[in-house]
């Protein structure tokens, strides 16, 4: 169903709904690409815990078919692209790469490869626009902080999930589970340092290292971001774009800042 569905479409159309979240199709292939990477996320966690074999199997095999969708996600993008070798080279193309790069050497035996499942939750960077209209979210400010509330979720996250990755076969005691990942990291994040959970690895030590900095690279620059739009609120009105919905404009404006539209000054 899926090729007869593909061969239907142009190259171009492809590249279209693989972007767009705004026409009906494109809402619902971003809404499922999204759906699939928070499922894979939610496996990866799930097989930290003590499972059954059966279902362990389970997870593994639903892994290995999400795997390959992205792959077929990847290769269409790919094909779409006017310009492939910037497309290669680009943040996002980079991001999915790291994504679907245990499929790619999946032929060779390489045990650490599997750290790299992680970085899928980064893949919803390209579906953040997408969340934002879900949630209905029109002003400036409240993208800024869906934006620095998703880059500290994906911090944790990620995190947590590659310092698991290295820590659980040194010190089971103290990384068991996932949530024991997260706790640590939270803890560390949060500058509260009980002392109780720690790394013993050298990996895991400089996981956390990186963590922090990371940490303290992105979220100050964004809550800079933050304050600046509070303040430059203060002389702003909110005013509804009957085309876009846009909510937040000057007091003398005529036109709608995001879509160009007139703006309703009666």
């Amino acid at each position: 169903m899926v090729l007869i569905i593909l061969s239907m479409l142009t190259r171009s159309q492809i590249g279209f709904y693989l972007e767009d979240i705004e026409t009906p199709i494109g809402r619902t292939v971003n809404l499922t690409l999204t759906g699939l990477i928070l499922l894979s996320s939610a496996s990866f966690i799930a097989e930290t815990y003590p499972l059954s074999g059966p279902v362990r199997i389970n997870f593994q095999t639903l892994d290995t078919v999400l795997l390959i969708v992205f792959v077929v996600e990847y290769l269409l993008r790919l094909w779409c692209a006017e310009n492939r070798v910037k497309f290669i080279f680009s943040f996002f193309s980079i991001i999915d790469l790291l994504a679907i790069l245990p499929f790619l050497l999946g032929f060779v035996n390489v045990s650490f490869i599997r750290i790299f499942r992680w970085f899928r939750i980064l893949r919803l960077i390209r579906f953040l626009e997408l969340k934002i209209s879900i949630f209905r979210i029109s002003s400036e400010d409240g993208v800024i902080f869906a934006r620095i509330l998703f880059t500290l979720l994906a911090i944790i996250f990620v995190y947590s999930g590659l310092i698991y990755q290295v820590e659980h076969p040194a010190n089971p005691e103290s990384f068991g589970t996932f949530l024991d990942a997260v706790y640590f990291s939270v803890v560390t994040m949060t500058t509260v340092g009980f002392g109780d959970v720690t790394p013993i690895s050298e990996s895991g030590r400089f996981l956390t290292i990186l963590m922090i900095l990371t940490g303290i690279a992105l979220i100050p620059w964004q809550l800079g971001d933050l304050i600046k739009q509070l303040v430059k609120s203060a002389n702003q009105v909110e005013n509804f774009c009957r085309s876009c919905g846009w909510s937040v404009h000057d007091a003398n404006a005529k036109y709608c800042k995001m879509c160009g539209s007139q703006l309703d000054n009666g």
